[in-house]
């Protein structure tokens, strides 16, 4: 899946903890998610979910799958 991130709006998530451990999330214009971790201050593997593919990883990551 190719995915262009240049325009991403990456915002920290919530549940983040305040030691550096952070993840960031950007909703794509295409209705793409694209997830990241940012201790390679934004230069490290994205994963990018299609639409609806994330809205099923967080119900199967909330339900212990992961």
């Amino acid at each position: 899946m190719e995915v262009d991130f240049t325009d991403a709006v990456w915002r920290k998530s919530t549940h983040s903890g305040p030691d550096g451990n952070c993840v960031e999330v950007a909703f794509l214009v295409d209705g793409k998610v694209a997830v990241r971790d940012t201790k390679n201050n934004g230069y490290g593997p994205v994963l990018a979910f299609a639409p609806g593919r994330w809205d099923e990883f967080l119900r199967r990551v909330a339900a212990g799958e992961f």
